[in-house]
């Protein structure tokens, strides 16, 4: 039995279909929504098909732009020589909060597993090595530690390597206020392996 009218039982039920959203989260948000004012829900709504309407890649990173080249392959003041590679989005974002990372970014959109059957020709591999034709001193493998973020890394060294280029992977370890006892085998060995001289 609908507790709700088609038209709000409706809105929930593609609400509930965004990642991370459920059920009681697009209740939650169907209702916000119904109360806005008039002009917030249609400044909502062309905001949403504006974006997907304008939104595209980075001719030359890959990230998601609303311009043919995004910000940070457009400036000057970036180091063009460097390249960190990141799997989506989301990653190059976190790197750029902490406004030390000053190279430019390849994105991946995504990460091999043979187990999903995402080979190597899934993700954006071609266009990296595209780019590595021109003057390139390094590239950061920036890829998760997950078991496909590690798979990623280890193929995308072996493309590098040949060429001349540097390839160096980041380092993964404790976090800050992590508790030793509370830390997988794996994070603790990386920790060991990528420790630096004080």
């Amino acid at each position: 039995m609908d507790y709700y009218s088609s038209q709000i039982t409706k809105l929930i039920e593609e609400l509930s279909k965004l990642p991370g959203v459920g059920n009681k989260s697009a209740q939650r948000l169907a209702f916000h929504i119904i109360n806005m004012p008039q002009e917030q829900v249609a400044n909502l709504a062309n905001a949403i098909t504006s974006a997907k309407a304008n939104i595209r890649y980075c001719r030359e990173c890959l990230t998601l732009t609303d311009t043919e080249l995004c910000p940070i392959c457009s400036s000057s003041k970036r180091d063009h020589r460097t390249i960190m590679v990141v799997e989506n989005t989301r990653d190059l974002a976190a790197y750029e909060k902490t406004g030390k990372y000053e190279g430019v970014y390849h994105v991946l959109h995504g990460a091999i597993s043979p187990m999903l059957g995402i080979g190597p020709g899934d993700i954006r591999l071609k266009e990296l090595m595209q780019r590595l034709q021109g003057e390139v001193d390094e590239v950061i493998i920036a890829t998760n530690s997950s078991l496909e973020g590690e798979t990623t890394a280890m193929y995308i060294s072996k493309l590098v390597k040949p060429t001349g280029i540097r390839v160096s992977r980041i380092a993964s370890g404790v976090p800050v206020g992590g508790d030793l006892e509370n830390i997988d085998e794996v994070t603790l060995l990386r920790a060991l392996e990528g420790r630096v001289e004080l």
